[in-house]
């Protein structure tokens, strides 16, 4: 008998690759899905700064009154910038615009820095104090411009009472008084950005490197030059960032000029945004209106380049 001896081999099994799913990957997400999101955002610059803008452009190349309709726009090429180089209401607008801007920026400034200096130390009620400077910013213009209406009325006034309780005979006029009118309109805009000024040296004055006031403290140097050599160069490009902004909003103040004092007594407060408003809606000189608009805007974006440029690399993070 013959027995056939079986052998059995183990079979050998290889694994082969997984598959990739067969079902559909999440795509990714629509482009149109975020133009609609930015759609209202977008819409809202179209309409009210680029269209804007590039109307201003136009029309200071034309001569056009409102009341003519369309038809009545004229192209007349430079003569608009020529006029305004010969215009001697804009230059006294202007003369008015560097006085108002080149005082209350400054001075906003400083006041803002002693604040924050101030209120940057461990007092009691310290944020109940900072959140007091802080309101007039907010505060809508109508209510700060009656408030201080008010206060300093010649006759009735607060600040004038006060002036005459100690004996004092020639009370300023304020803003009844072409000499005053502008003095004043510096003291409100102060108080009303002061707290911007407040708020945003804080923040700077909180992010200071302590390392470097604990080496000058060991060093012996007293509060004046840490300040000098410490704390002024932290500060530096925040005090750029406020000179740009409060020169831009305070050079194109309107609404607190025409409230209280509608560019007078005389012309004494007409700013260079005043002086537009006056010659496009008073005067219905479109075209004129923007070209004193245009050249508003390319002497302002001059004088924010030069303060942009010289403050490189002065900062102490530099």
């Amino acid at each position: 008998m013959t027995t056939a001896n079986a052998t059995s081999t183990p079979e050998t099994t290889t694994a082969s690759p997984r598959r990739p799913r067969t079902g559909r990957a999440p795509s990714d997400p629509k482009p149109l899905v975020g133009w609609l999101f930015i759609a209202p955002n977008l819409l809202g610059v179209v309409l009210f700064t680029f269209i804007p803008l590039v109307s201003v452009v136009l029309l200071s190349f034309t001569e056009w009154n409102l009341v003519s309709g369309f038809e009545g726009i004229e192209f007349v090429g430079i003569d608009n910038f020529l006029f305004v180089l010969k215009d001697p209401t804009f230059w006294r607008s202007l003369l008015v615009t560097i006085v108002y801007a080149g005082v209350a920026v400054p001075l906003t400034l400083v006041v803002g820095l002693a604040l924050s200096i101030a209120l940057n130390r461990d007092l009691p009620g310290r944020g109940l104090l900072r959140a007091c400077f802080f309101i007039p910013y907010i505060v809508n213009i109508v209510a700060i411009g009656m408030t201080w209406m008010m206060l300093l009325d010649p006759s009735a006034g607060l600040l004038n009472q006060f002036l005459g309780a100690f004996g004092l005979q020639a009370l300023p006029g304020w803003f009844a008084s072409s000499r005053w009118a502008l003095p004043a309109l510096i003291l409100v805009t102060i108080w009303a950005q002061a707290g911007y000024a407040n708020l945003i040296y804080l923040s700077a004055l909180q992010d200071a490197p302590e390392q470097l006031y604990e080496a000058a403290r060991i060093d012996g140097a007293g509060r004046w030059r840490m300040f000098r050599t410490i704390t002024w160069p932290s500060l530096l490009p925040s005090t750029i960032f406020l000179l740009i902004t409060l020169f831009v909003g305070i050079s194109q103040s309107f609404g607190m000029i025409a409230l209280i004092t509608n560019g007078g007594p005389g012309a004494s407060t007409t700013t260079l945004s005043f002086y537009m408003y006056q010659t496009s809606f008073q005067f219905y000189r479109f075209g004129y209106a923007s070209a004193v608009g245009l050249v508003t805007f390319l002497g302002i974006f001059a004088v924010m380049l030069v303060m942009w440029r010289a403050q490189r690399g002065r900062a102490l993070h530099d």
